[in-house]
């Protein structure tokens, strides 16, 4: 019986609880085809009643598609050119290329159509970038299904009454109650190629710079499991930031996870971006992860590692403010498939996550959405695994898997410098270390501003070269003495000459520790600073000139003993070395106070 234009409808057999059957289809199936298809229907369903409902369709273009409850048969001519074209594609990475024609022939011969069945979810509700559906009973956790719409949404709560929450990739304004969405049986992933480098995208691996799509073919997940204790070994390579503050005192191995922790406006991303500028020459990848920033911010990031020739061997990967939190949700962890994805090449790759705490608040407002429970602080109870799974990835590889390593620096933002809170403190207890920066120091003018107490690497001197591990010295002991010291002498009262040189000394230290922003320092240019400073070179410097001899005496070494410094850099380091500083440094000095 035909209803109207677009639809018809077939009654079978009986009134008493038929199942219904749609067809979708241009021209409806004649008596003889509904009558096969209603003993296919009963023989899997164990039904003696039927009910069709025809529906035309033109996207079918020739057969008919036919869903049954959440089950669907794809019968049309689009499935049955997807099934040839996934033959064919499995025939191209199996086989030789040169033989590629008799294989397609023979395939053709031999090709058996499927009954194209794949289950089929309906929408139940659905707002704020999440739905719920209903069906899909098989479907898995972190599983990408498709609505109808063409837009992608992600599994992420699989309730005990058959229904499913997705978090959507896409406007939720096209999807509907009622629409179908059906499973991809692929977890998310991004594609990758060497061509990636450069490039500016989004966590769904779609370049958001303006130029050419990427023509990756290799389709990375972004979550996997962590490397396993046979595959790792121990964290034995610096990674220098060209940083005075963190590569004499907290140093970074390759491999190794350092969280830089401060409230913000502290310079957090600045440590960063300079760690960034410092790998070029050094055959390392790195990418940027920025989460929930100002697009203004992300912009100027760009802009830096341009004007420095850095974006060449880096990739940005975004979602700003504006994205909804299911994409500020799997950002980083887009980051971290595209440094995996190098480490397993057997590369180097430095990931920075900026910043994981609006990573966390975009955790928290999907869980929220999808009628979580909220625990401490208004997070679900899972939040610890959120970054452990994802920082847990960092790595130094073994040989026999390439020798790759994957460096993460996350960063966090405290409140009122509260490193004690529940986020900070869950990430602390993942890291290998952390860098604190503290307000006070930031505004008194000291950038870095390193608090020396509270930053510690759990590495140590194993992520140093040996010239900077035997150069280093008690800096980092003098440093905490001097603080200590400035606290109690700002109650006044006579101070012993003793105490006023120790903190003349550390007033001198602290002042060498400044380092402008995009400025980095060598590896013998550190080296040089900390032999002359723990010499006490520097003693009878006025502290406002401090900075201009320290340059000058870089330059000196630069100019005049190049042979030193190639030293420092290609030898193992030795008291001779050592002494050979100390004597040109005397004759430096001696021209300053003259």
């Amino acid at each position: 019986m035909k209803n109207n234009d677009d639809s018809f409808e077939l009654l079978g057999e009986g009134a008493q609880a038929p199942l219904k059957v749609e067809i979708a289809c241009i021209t409806p199936p004649t008596e003889e085809q509904l009558e096969k298809i209603r003993q296919v229907v009963r023989e899997k369903y164990h039904v003696e009643q039927v009910e069709f409902v025809i529906r035309r369709d033109p996207s079918v273009v020739g057969g008919f598609n036919i869903f049954v409850g959440d089950d669907n048969y794809d019968w049309s001519t689009l499935g049955r050119i997807r099934q040839l074209r996934k033959s064919f594609q499995a025939l191209q990475k199996e086989y030789d290329p040169s033989r590629i024609i008799s294989l397609l022939k023979e395939d053709i011969q031999n090709f058996e159509l499927d009954h194209g069945h794949q289950q089929v979810g309906l929408v139940r509700s659905v707002g704020d970038g999440i739905a719920v559906i209903e069906g899909l009973y098989d479907v898995e956790y972190g599983e990408i299904v498709l609505f109808d719409c063409g837009v992608k949404g992600m599994v992420q709560d699989i309730r005990a009454d058959g229904t499913t929450g997705i978090v959507l990739f896409g406007e939720d304004s096209d999807i509907s109650e009622g629409d179908r969405v059906v499973r991809t049986r692929r977890t998310a992933g991004i594609p990758i190629n060497n061509h990636i480098l450069g490039r500016m995208i989004n966590p769904l691996g779609k370049v958001i710079d303006g130029g050419e799509e990427l023509t990756a073919k290799e389709y990375y997940p972004i979550e996997r499991p962590a490397p396993g204790i046979v595959e790792r070994k121990s964290v034995s390579r610096p990674l220098e930031t060209g940083i005075l503050a963190i590569d004499s005192m907290f140093p970074i191995g390759r491999g190794q996870r350092e969280l830089l922790i401060g409230d913000r406006q502290t310079g957090k991303t600045s440590i960063a971006v300079d760690t960034i500028l410092n790998q070029k020459g050094k055959d390392t990848v790195c990418v940027y992860v920025a989460i929930g920033q100002k697009a203004s911010s992300v912009a100027k990031v760009v802009s830096i590692l341009q004007k420095a020739g850095a974006l060449e061997y880096t990739v940005i990967v975004s979602s700003p403010a504006s994205d909804p939190a299911s994409l500020q949700y799997i950002a980083p962890y887009a980051g971290c498939a595209v440094a995996e994805y190098f480490m397993y090449r057997g590369r180097d790759a430095l990931v920075i996550y900026d910043d994981l705490s609006k990573h966390a608040v975009a955790y928290r407002t999907l869980s929220l959405l999808l009628e979580r429970a909220p625990g401490r602080e208004a997070y679900p109870g899972d939040v610890f695994y959120l970054h452990s799974r994802l920082l847990e990835r960092s790595a130094q590889l073994t040989d026999e898997l390439g020798g790759g390593s994957m460096t993460a620096l996350p960063i966090v933002e405290t409140q009122a410098g509260d490193v004690s809170a529940y986020i900070p403190t869950n990430i602390i207890s993942i890291t290998d270390g952390q860098i604190f920066l503290e307000t006070e120091l930031f505004f008194a003018g000291q950038r870095p501003a390193v608090n020396v107490g509270l930053s510690v690497s759990r590495v140590g001197g194993a992520a140093q070269t040996q010239a900077m591990r035997k150069s280093v010295g008690t800096i980092r002991l003098d440093l905490a003495q001097y603080r200590e010291m400035q606290v109690f002498s700002q109650f006044g009262g006579d101070l012993d000459d003793q105490t006023v040189q120790q903190l003349k000394y550390g007033a001198g230290l602290m002042q060498l520790l400044r380092q402008k922003n995009q400025v980095s320092l060598t590896q013998w240019e550190q080296v040089v600073t900390l032999i002359c400073a723990q010499e006490h070179m520097f003693q009878e410097i006025p502290l406002k000139r401090i900075k201009d001899v320290q340059r000058g005496l870089l330059d000196y070494f630069e100019r005049e003993q190049n042979a030193v410094c190639l030293k420092i850099e290609h030898s193992r380091y030795s008291d001779e070395i050592r002494r050979d500083v100390i004597q040109a440094a005397k004759t430096y000095f001696a021209t300053v106070r003259a």
